[in-house]
């Protein structure tokens, strides 16, 4: 699929935040904990999703659509000799599956994972978590081997604050009788929904959002659940972009606010005028939301680097975002992507529509600003986050721009086409 895009309009109206795509992928792994039915409700239609939904088919798990809800059913016996190996492949997520899984299996294998391409993106913080809980993993070239003989209860040291793995050993700790305690964990938005989501399935977990969790593990998890998955505060982060580099006056409604407020910071720094309105609690009564209305403002380059933090600091997936934002600010602005090791180097595509940047290493990147973006063709980024600045930077280009092989986008982000034209943006899918 190709996004065909007339660039240099100015968009307004109202946005709703999609629901969030990292919320839903977790979710999909802890509900193979349950041995009652699970009812996710506002789950996203986007590919990551569908890609986990056909690997748990393929083993044997029951799952239908209810427009947007998901309910899923997972037998007593689950057969992992049919995996659907190249759905499982194309997704990091799959990785998630191991910490539920050791509740099934004493031994079993899953597909190495895949996802965006990134660089190297180890799984050894998952290794080094579960091994605590008594689990051997081996890594080949093309598979996990896990077994473990018996699970234990224990105290874990992550060697980083990795969403995907403190998720893994939630998993894991949540169905061992006693009591786990998580330390340095991760405190993001998907951990926190898949701890409010246990919560409900009766694991008392003490400690959401800090860096220790306390897990009281349980026997038997056998609950009939409806869990309502919480706003994206990567897709508002998208449409605050959109606002601010088109230069256009929308309302982003139902931002998940605690996990935007150091991105505002920072915009409100550059000079971007925005108005913060409706408090409110999303469905799964933990994500705290509000309206955003942003207006048309010139703006400047942020003083210092822009690099992200583990929560509370600014997202790893909102990063990429300053980087097409930079292209209209006036000065030099340094972005740090510390994480990643290439995913700085797809920022230089904006060099395609006219930016001005400067690769210092793998790591950093300069964008001066401001500049007139121009329209032109662009193969996707095989990432997200880099995929879709190109995106953004094409609504503010002059012209027709074109955007091939755009699967990459439409992994983390719902309709954004129809959302888009909602906004007055001329796009079009081929």
């Amino acid at each position: 699929m190709n996004f065909v895009i007339e660039g240099g309009r100015k968009l307004t109206g109202k946005v709703e935040t999609s629901r969030s795509k990292n919320g839903a992928v977790a979710l999909l792994a802890a509900s193979l904990l349950n041995r009652g039915t699970t009812t996710l409700e506002h789950v996203p239609k986007i590919e990551e999703v569908n890609r986990l939904i056909e690997v748990l088919q393929s083993i044997g798990v029951n799952v239908e659509w209810k427009d947007c809800t998901l309910v899923i059913k997972t037998p007593d016996k689950i057969d992992l000799a049919s995996i659907n190996s190249e759905a499982a492949m194309k997704t990091r997520s799959i990785l998630m599956f191991i910490g539920p899984l050791l509740h099934h299996f004493d031994k079993f294998e899953l597909p190495q994972s895949g996802g965006c391409t990134l660089g190297l993106r180890s799984a050894r913080p998952h290794l080094m978590a579960l091994e605590k809980f008594g689990v051997s993993i081996t890594a080949h070239s093309n598979t996990y081997d896990i077994s473990h003989t018996r699970l234990e209860p224990a105290e874990i040291i992550l060697y980083e604050s990795s969403d995907t793995a403190t998720i893994n050993a939630l998993l894991a700790a949540a169905h061992i009788p006693g009591t786990s305690i998580i330390k340095y964990a991760s405190s993001n938005y998907q951990v926190q929904e898949v701890c409010g989501f246990l919560r409900d399935l009766g694991v008392e977990i003490d400690g959401i959002g800090s860096t220790t969790l306390t897990v009281h593990g349980v026997e038997e998890i056998n609950r009939d659940i409806s869990y309502s998955i919480a706003e994206d505060p990567t897709d508002a982060m998208f449409f605050i972009a959109a606002a601010a580099v088109t230069g256009s006056e929308i309302t982003i409604s139902a931002a998940p606010i605690e996990f935007l407020e150091v991105e505002l910071l920072v915009l409100e720094k550059m000079g971007l005028q925005f108005l913060i309105s409706n408090n409110r609690i999303s469905e799964n009564g933990i994500t705290k939301l509000v309206d955003i209305s942003l207006e048309p403002s010139e703006l400047v380059a942020f003083p210092e680097k822009i690099h992200a933090r583990p929560y509370p600091g600014l997202n790893i997936d909102n990063l990429p975002f300053f980087a097409v934002i930079a292209t209209k600010a006036k000065g030099t602005t340094l972005i740090h992507d510390w994480v990643y090791e290439k995913r700085a180097i797809y920022y230089t595509e904006l060099d395609r529509l006219g930016a001005t940047t400067i690769l210092h290493d793998p790591h950093r990147i300069s964008i001066e600003g401001p500049t007139k973006l121009k329209a032109a063709e662009v193969i996707c980024p095989p990432a997200l986050r880099p995929a879709t600045i190109i995106l953004v930077a094409m609504l503010a280009a002059t012209g027709r721009s074109m955007l091939r092989n755009v699967y990459s986008i439409n992994r983390g982000y719902e309709d954004i086409v129809h959302r888009l034209q909602q906004l007055g943006a001329k796009i079009e899918s081929t």
